[in-house]
């Protein structure tokens, strides 16, 4: 009898949870994972590109020759999702240094001219809602009041 036969069989159970990595990142990929699922993210690849050819480089420094991250006005973790009105450009180390902090308090914090981006972010979010208007919300179809009810 050889030594392998002799070690009683894992249960499918146990290894499944073995599997998980239980280390700090990971556990916070998983809640990351888990809430960016909980919400509807509606920003295009054409939007995206439309964003960055707008802004012409990160939209806190202006870092113009460094690849772009998607950065949210308003974290996720803070109610934000990637929708057109809610993403900015950013370069890494602005899109790290903000983490999830409200992007006023940041700009203040960082000394960067917090009223400058805001026109800017306005301007920009006018210009993107013209060039792509939102559908309707099919959701809410038949959800009119009639103003005058005869009974």
């Amino acid at each position: 009898m050889n030594r392998r036969s002799r070690v009683a069989p894992v249960s499918r159970r146990y290894v499944d949870r073995m599997a998980v990595k239980r280390t700090k990142s990971a556990r916070a990929a998983r809640k990351r994972k888990r809430r960016m699922d909980r919400v509807e993210h509606d920003l295009t690849p054409v939007q995206w590109s439309a964003l960055q050819e707008a802004w012409g480089g990160c939209a806190y420094c202006g870092a113009a020759d460094v690849p772009l991250q998607r950065d949210c006005v308003l974290a996720i973790s803070r109610g934000g999702r990637y929708t057109l009105d809610n993403i900015a450009p950013a370069c890494r180390s602005c899109n790290a240094s903000k983490c999830n902090e409200e992007v006023t308090h940041w700009l203040r914090r960082t000394k960067r001219d917090e009223r400058a981006f805001l026109v800017r972010h306005y301007e920009i979010g006018r210009a993107m809602t013209e060039r792509f208007p939102q559908a309707p919300d099919d959701d809410h179809e038949g959800d009119e009041v009639a103003d005058d009810v005869d009974a």
